[in-house]
């Protein structure tokens, strides 16, 4: 439509705007210009996601079974209170600490609420953007972003940097003239411009036409806020290891009640069984300790300028070997720098040369022929705007402390930068009288005399220098006239300059970011490049960071759109930058590389990123110059857009995955001890050693407490040393299992120990031996020895070489539970838990037996060191793995013959 039609459709002047009662119509009917956040789960909706947990049904069947029996059975309510307090305990944890990120989230977009000027009764005013209805008529200058979809009324020298939505690295034209296709794709409608683009130079004026999810990001918006997230690896690993351990408990409690019916035993007292092992064997607090883990995970990495909006996305990142990140901004520093200059019979010469007064004049010549312009804070501070190429050559005359010199030269005319000319001019009016022409763009686009034949020969030697280092080049020219030619004909002064000299440009890479990609290639990790710039560029850049190394290519969007799915997925290793690239291209690379069994992350700033953020196993979106589209679709956010950012987290990642382990080793420990004893005891015929409270009591007293400080263990730097963990790696894939059923059984034998002699063996001045008193020892050894566990997970090493000074609450924890347990039987409230007093014989029995797996643990380290014993040690730790594997995984596959 051309413009006095949609204004006339909008109902709308462009001198006077909408009235406020045109806005508070258009505001009910449109509501609010705003992206709709994706719908947030309500707490029902929160609880029953937690209730789907296979550990929780298990202690809610637990909980319904021990009712029953205190009901009918009359065997009291403490245990089922017990076990349904532990439920209700875990769902309000696991709930509050799953909204913390999203309310940093909240916060961080509260800070970035964009305003705009617009016209309105007549009268300019700036407002909320979320404020704006269709028919707004908006003010457009250099540097505002676009704050809804508009059409262009009028434009003068407009361009705007869409790459945020169509995915184009050069800022697009705009022309409030052209009357585009109806169905003309975004990139060419060059009268309209979209919601989040930046305007990088000109100006305008241009009318609302559509606002929040109606706009072309709302809509891609709302495409992505329907789609589901596949389970990340650690949630399929934790999902796999509570099945398998509550298959554990299931069979174990039918296999015990068929024993105990068999032989007589009655109804309620194996379903008291039953639930006792079920409690023994489900790890209450693995969801509690790991949430909690993932938590201290986030809070570190805010600290260091990441922001994580989805807890498992802590351990994914830890596990990360792929990163493919963006070239502009994160790997380089998102602004264009001067870094070589050429004047006509000279050498070229760096920017950091000491400039001559001839060298001086060229770069002010420069700098007059651009648009940028900068404004200073109260704090001092230098904001420059406008077009990149400009804003590099006026920041390089500023840090050599020189400025164009107004007095002597006036800005008269301008003829601005097209992409069908590629050039511009500028006409200056001096001061002394004349004119000065200056014309900058391409060199082959320069409209130079033909007095300048030989300077243009050397130039072009100059021009394929820069070029082949990938620098942008630039050329100027100028001349000198008397008068301009009459109205409507100021192109003609574009003829016959001379030609001045070159600039080479280019965005440079950040500082610290080689380092980076050195580190995380030691920890395993490869990094790819995929930009929408030329393959030169980025190949150039690639190689200065250290991406692209001998043995590796660079494809290009042409070449990878020729390829089938299959042929990249099997050359996919082979590349490591990907050039003028698509949108579509992004999500391609990224399922390469994950069908390759890698665990990818993803970088992006772009609404046209979205699609490939989602798709990757971690999405990281940057804090300033990301859209909120792609921000929503991410896991992460960079706040400071930094790709070191990205290589520090992943090393708070894998403390977090370190942490993960030590805390399933301990618990594991803990709870596969607790089914062994009780099974044991039923076979051996002694009965109940534990009862569902004692229990509850150990797993939430001994291992609870100090589990809760396990997961607030130091970053361990070896941890980079390490390669990435693979996406179908088990928990167990290591010699963790080989570790955890040693002590297990070191900790089972130690129990039954106890128990035997409390219950049979009558010790000098001891209590008269009992199944009480049996109970008692056993409950105080299992106790104690889960208390004492948790200091041989924090290292490989013997845990008196390893230091405790990084986590001295895990030493006061254990104390003050060690204290607790002593407590719970030495005071009356003992009867309470159906526990008795022991004598002093019996407490020494306790705490020798206590010591025993801690023995058995200190003497493998030893043994670890010989090296048969540590070839055996490998053999057993294969037939495990090999066992394991053939085991039937629980998640709805048919096990292998």
């Amino acid at each position: 439509m051309d413009v006095q039609s949609v204004l006339e459709k909008l109902d709308v002047s462009p001198d006077q705007g909408l009235s406020d009662e045109q806005v508070k119509k258009r505001q009910d009917i449109d509501g609010k210009n705003l992206l709709q956040p994706p719908k947030k789960s309500g707490l029902l909706q929160k609880i029953l996601n937690q209730l789907k947990d296979v550990a929780i049904i298990v202690l809610l069947i637990a909980v319904v079974l021990s009712f029953a029996m205190a009901i009918f059975e009359d065997s009291g309510f403490v245990e089922p209170i017990v076990i349904l307090s532990v439920v209700i305990l875990n769902l309000i944890l696991a709930i509050t600490h799953e909204g913390k990120a999203e309310k940093a989230l909240e916060a961080l977009e509260k800070l970035s609420a964009p305003y705009c000027v617009v016209i309105r009764q007549g009268v300019r005013k700036s407002i909320d953007a979320t404020e704006l209805v269709p028919g707004d008529i908006v003010i457009l200058e250099t540097g505002n972003v676009v704050p809804a979809d508009a059409r262009l009324i009028e434009s003068t020298a407009l361009f705007s940097d869409e790459s945020a939505l169509t995915g184009e690295s050069e800022p697009a034209e705009k022309d409030a003239k052209d009357i585009a296709q109806s169905n003309a794709a975004l990139g060419d409608q060059h009268n309209m411009v979209f919601t989040g683009c930046v305007i990088t130079a000109g100006r305008g004026t241009a009318v609302i036409t559509t606002t929040g999810m109606k706009t072309q990001m709302g809509k891609i918006a709302g495409f992505l806020s329907g789609s589901k997230r596949m389970k990340t690896p650690l949630q399929i690993r934790l999902d796999q290891l509570n099945k398998t351990i509550c298959w554990i408990a299931i069979i174990s409690a039918f296999f015990l009640m068929a024993i105990g019916l068999l032989s007589g035993t009655d109804l309620p007292t194996m379903l008291l069984v039953a639930i006792s092992l079920a409690v023994a064997a489900v790890p209450e607090m693995l969801a509690l300790i790991v949430t909690l883990t993932l938590t201290n995970g986030v809070q570190k990495m805010v600290k260091k300028h990441a922001l994580i909006r989805k807890l498992p996305a802590v351990e994914t990142l830890g596990n990360t070997s792929v990163i493919c990140s963006d070239k502009t901004g994160t790997l380089t520093q998102n602004r264009m720098a001067v870094k070589q200059l050429w004047v006509c019979g000279g050498e070229p010469f760096t920017d950091n040369a000491t400039f001559s007064e001839e060298q001086i004049q060229f770069l002010q010549y420069l700098a007059m022929a651009n648009n940028a312009a900068y404004e200073t804070d109260e704090n001092g501070i230098k904001e420059y705007m406008g077009n990149a190429t400009d804003v590099g050559i006026l920041r390089l005359l500023d840090e050599k402390g020189y400025s164009i010199d107004e007095e002597t030269y006036h800005r008269d005319e301008e003829i601005p930068f097209s992409s069908d000319r590629k050039r511009m001019t500028v006409i200056f009016k001096i001061k002394t009288g004349g004119y000065l022409v200056l014309t900058k763009g391409a060199l082959d686009y320069l409209p130079l005399s033909t007095e300048s034949a030989d300077d243009l020969k050397a130039a072009r030697a100059v021009h394929d220098k820069f070029a082949e280092a990938a620098l942008r080049v630039i050329g100027i020219a100028s001349k000198t006239i008397d008068t301009l030619p009459d109205n409507g004909h100021i192109e003609e002064v574009e003829s016959d300059s001379r030609l001045l000299g070159l600039i080479g440009l280019i965005d440079p890479p950040r500082p610290e970011v080689a380092v980076a990609i050195a580190k995380a290639k030691a920890a395993g990790i490869r990094t790819v490049m995929i930009t929408g710039d030329h393959a030169t560029t980025a190949g150039a850049i690639a190689t200065n960071l250290g991406i692209l190394q001998e043995g590796t290519q660079i494809m290009t969007g042409a070449q990878l759109a020729k390829m089938s799915d299959t042929e990249l997925n099997d050359t996919v290793r082979n590349y490591s930058v990907y050039a003028r690239v698509t949108p579509e291209h992004k999500i391609r690379i990224v399922k390469a590389w994950q069908a390759n069994g890698e665990v990818v992350a993803m970088t992006g700033d772009g609404v046209n990123d979205a699609p490939a953020l989602k798709a990757a196993d971690i999405g990281i979106a940057m804090g300033k110059t990301g859209t909120e589209v792609a921000k929503s679709a991410s896991d992460m956010i960079l706040v400071d857009d930094n790709f070191a950012t990205i290589v520090e987290a992943v090393g708070e990642g894998r403390n977090v995955y370190a942490n993960i382990k030590k805390i399933i080793n301990f618990l594991l420990v803990c709870n596969m001890s607790e089914i062994i004893i009780m099974i044991f005891a039923q076979i051996a015929g002694w009965g109940i050693l534990l009862t569902p409270v004692m229990l509850l009591l150990i797993n939430l007293v001994g291992d609870g407490i100090p589990g809760i400080n396990l997961s607030r263990e130091e970053f361990d730097p070896k941890l980079m040393d390490k390669k990435p963990i693979k996406r179908n790696e088990s928990f167990f894939s290591d010699e963790l299992l080989y570790l955890i059923l040693r002590q297990t059984i070191a900790c089972s034998i130690a129990v039954l120990i106890g128990y035997y002699i409390g219950a049979f063996v009558v010790l000098p001045g001891g209590a008269t031996p009992s199944h009480a008193l049996g109970q008692t020892m056993a409950f105080l050894i299992t106790g104690l020895t889960s208390i004492v566990h948790v200091f041989h997970v924090r290292s490989s090493k013997s845990a008196f070489k390893t230091p405790i000074k990084n986590n001295k609450p895990l030493l006061g924890s254990a104390a003050a539970m060690i204290v607790v347990f002593t407590i719970f039987v030495i005071l009356p409230i003992r009867e309470i838990f159906g526990l008795s007093a022991i004598s002093g014989a019996h407490w020494l029995i306790v705490f020798a037996a206590t010591l025993l797996p801690s023995a058995v643990r200190e003497i493998g380290i030893y043994l670890d060191g010989i090296p048969f014993m540590k070839k055996q040690r490998h053999a057993i730790t294969d037939i495990i793995n090999k066992t394991r594997s053939k085991l039937p995984s629980f998640r709805g596959k048919k096990p292998t013959k």
